[in-house]
C-alpha cells in the first residue's frame, strides 16, 4: 500500500529495494529528493515458493523489509510497500514493479544490482515491458567491486582464495603490519580445528536472541496463513530484523564468543547449533549490517588483546575473503555456472533432506537443527550435509535448491558458488581445488555424533556400515577418472587402488542398493 504520499503523481525516480539490500546507505538512494522521488518495496508470493522455503527465512526477509521500509518512513522518504496479502498484489517483482511504474509514472526506475541473477533478469525484462529507463547502480555494501574481480581474474589459470584474500589484505590494510600480516602469516587455519573431547564444550553464552515485535508476531501469521506448508517452524523465531538490532547481534559476538570462535569453529556438538559461532551471515546477507563495520569491530577485539589472531583473523577471512570471492565467482561465471555439473551427478535430493527422517544421527541432527533454526555452520554445511550429497551423487543444481530452502541466510550469489562449487565440486575446480570427500571418519573426529549412531563409521559393507564410509568409496571409484590428474586427490586414489577388486566390487554393490534406497522419496 502506499505510504507518506496523499496524491499519487509522477515523480522523478522510483527506487526499486529488494529484501536484501535493507540499508539506507544503499547507491540506490544516492540524490534521493524526498520531494520528487519514491521507494517501492514488494513482497511477493513468487520469491516465497519459487523453491520451497523456510518459514523462518521468509519471515526474516518479510519482517526486516517491513522494519526497514517504516525506518525510510521515519526519515521523510515516501515508501511504496506491496504487502503479501494486498489484493492488488499480482506476486512476483515484474509484474509489481510494472503495477507501479503504471500507477506512478516514474522517469527513471533505480535498484543497486540485485543479489540474484533471475531477478536481475527480470528488473531488466519488466523495465523494458514498460518502456521505463532503468539505471542499476553497483552495490557499495561488498568491499570489492565486480569490475574490480574481473581485474583480479584476468589472465588467471585458476582462481584461487588465498590469492585474492592477501590482495583483499593489501588493498583493504587489514590484519598488516606494512606489507607484512600481523602474526607472521596470512592464514591461522591450522590452529582452528579444535575438538571439544569426552567432556564436551563448556557452558558458553548463545547468541543473544530477539523477541518478536507486532510487526514480526504480524509477519509469522502471515507467513503460517499464506505458506503452510513451507518447511520448517517459526516457534523459535528469534533473529534480528533492524539495524540496531544487527549491531547489537554484533557486539554480542564480539564480546562473548570471539574470543574461542578461531579455535572450535570446525567442532561440532549434538544439540549445539551455535557453540562459539556468530549468527551474523543473515543480517549481513540482508544488508542490515555493513562487513566494513563487522570487521574493525573484530580486529579492534584483537587491538585491545581481547581475542587471539587464530580467532580474528578466521574470521576476517571468511568475510573479506571468502563472502567476497564467491560474489565475485558468481558474477564472473554466470549463468553459465548455475548449469556447471563437472561429476555428471544425476541422483534426485532425498527427502529426509528436509524432514530429518533418517537413521543416520549426524543427517539427522543436522536437519532437526536446521527445521528448528533454519542455521547450521560452515563445517555442518560443507563436511555433513554437503559431503553426503556429493558422495550420493545428487545433481548439484538441486543441492543449490534445498540450500536456498531450508537456509535463513541464503541468497542466490553466496549459494550457489558455495553449494555447487565449494561443497559439490560441480564447477570442476572453479570455486575449491579439490572435492571435500571423507569418510565418516573425518565425522567422528570434528563432532560426538558418530557414538550415538547405528551405523559404525569404519565400516563399508554390512547391515551396520556407515553410508559415508561405503558411499566414499563409491564416489572415489565412479569419479577415477575425472580425478586422475588433480594433485590433491592423489593420496585418496591411492588409497583406493589399494582395494582388492573383489572388495571393491562388494563396496560398489553396497554403494547401489544405498543410492536406490536413499533417493526412492523425494521432496519436491
Amino acid at each position: 500500500m502506499p505510504v507518506g504520499r496523499k496524491n499519487e503523481k509522477k515523480i522523478r525516480n522510483l527506487i526499486l529495494v529488494f529484501g536484501d539490500q535493507l540499508d539506507a546507505g544503499s547507491a540506490a538512494f544516492d540524490g534521493f529528493d524526498a520531494g520528487e522521488d519514491a521507494v517501492v518495496m514488494m513482497e511477493v508470493k513468487k520469491e516465497a515458493t519459487y523453491v520451497p522455503q523456510h518459514k523462518i527465512r521468509i519471515a526474516l526477509f518479510f519482517s526486516a523489509m517491513r522494519h526497514f521500509a517504516d525506518d525510510l518512513k521515519e526519515r521523510g522518504y515516501t515508501v511504496y510497500y506491496a504487502m503479501l496479502d494486498d489484493p492488488n498484489n499480482r506476486g512476483s517483482f515484474g509484474a509489481e514493479i510494472t503495477r507501479w511504474v503504471n500507477k506512478t509514472r516514474p522517469e527513471c526506475l533505480i535498484c543497486v544490482r540485485p543479489g540474484d541473477f533471475r531477478v536481475l533478469e527480470s528488473v531488466q525484462k519488466a523495465a523494458k515491458r514498460v518502456d521505463c529507463k532503468l539505471e542499476v547502480r553497483p552495490d557499495r555494501h561488498f568491499m570489492s567491486t565486480i569490475d574490480d574481480f574481473k581485474n583480479f581474474a584476468k589472465g588467471r589459470k585458476s582462481l584461487i582464495l588465498e590469492t585474492f584474500y592477501r590482495k583483499m589484505r593489501r588493498d583493504h590494510d587489514i590484519l598488516m603490519t606494512g606489507k607484512d600480516p600481523v602474526g607472521g602469516q596470512w592464514n591461522f587455519d591450522k590452529d582452528n580445528r579444535g575438538v571439544f573431547g569426552k567432556k564436551g564444550p563448556p557452558k558458553i553464552k548463545a547468541p543473544r536472541s530477539f523477541r518478536p515485535d507486532p510487526t514480526t508476531r504480524d509477519v509469522m501469521k502471515l507467513v503460517e496463513r499464506a505458506f503452510p506448508d513451507s518447511p520448517g517452524r517459526l516457534d523459535n523465531f528469534d533473529y534480528p530484523v533492524t539495524r540496531k538490532q544487527a549491531l547489537a547481534a554484533l557486539k554480542d559476538f564480539v564480546t562473548h564468543r570471539l574470543t574461542h570462535f578461531g579455535t572450535y569453529q570446525d567442532a561440532m556438538v549434538t544439540d549445539h547449533p551455535y557453540l562459539y559461532h556468530s549468527r551474523l551471515s543473515c543480517v549481513l546477507n540482508l544488508h542490515l549490517l555493513d562487513p566494513r563495520k563487522t570487521i574493525d569491530d573484530a580486529v579492534g577485539a584483537y587491538r585491545d588483546k581481547n581475542a587471539p589472531i587464530n580467532s580474528v583473523e578466521g574470521f576476517v577471512r571468511q568475510i573479506l575473503g571468502w563472502r567476497e570471492f564467491v560474489r565475485g565467482v558468481y558474477w564472473l561465471k554466470m549463468p553459465e555456472y548455475a548449469e556447471m555439473n563437472a561429476l555428471e551427478a544425476d541422483l534426485p535430493m532425498p527427502a529426509f533432506m528436509w524432514t530429518a527422517e533418517t537413521e543416520m544421527h549426524c543427517i539427522r541432527q543436522c536437519i532437526e537443527q536446521l527445521i528448528d533454526t533454519a542455521y547450521a555452520h560452515h563445517i555442518q554445511r560443507l563436511m555433513v550435509m554437503g559431503l553426503f550429497l556429493l558422495l550420493l551423487g545428487v545433481r548439484p543444481y538441486e543441492v543449490h535448491q534445498w540450500h536456498l530452502s531450508m537456509y535463513a541466510d541464503a541468497i542466490d550469489w553466496v549459494s550457489l558458488p558455495n553449494v555447487l562449487g565449494m561443497s559439490q565440486y560441480g564447477d570442476g575446480g572453479i570455486i575449491g581445488t579439490k572435492p571435500y570427500s571423507a569418510t565418516g571418519n573425518y565425522i567422528n573426529k570434528m563432532s560426538n555424533y558418530c557414538p550415538d549412531c547405528i551405523y559404525d563409521y569404519k565400516t563399508s559393507i554390512g547391515d551396520n556400515a556407515c553410508p559415508f564410509t561405503t558411499l566414499y568409496w563409491d564416489f572415489l571409484a565412479r569419479n577415477r577418472k575425472r580425478l586422475s590428474n588433480n594433485p590433491r586427490m592423489g593420496l585418496q586414489l591411492r588409497n583406493l587402488a589399494r582395494k582388492s577388486d573383489s572388495g571393491l566390487k562388494k563396496i560398489r554393490k553396497a554403494a547401489d542398493r544405498l543410492k536406490r534406497d536413499l533417493t526412492r522419496n523425494t521432496y519436491l
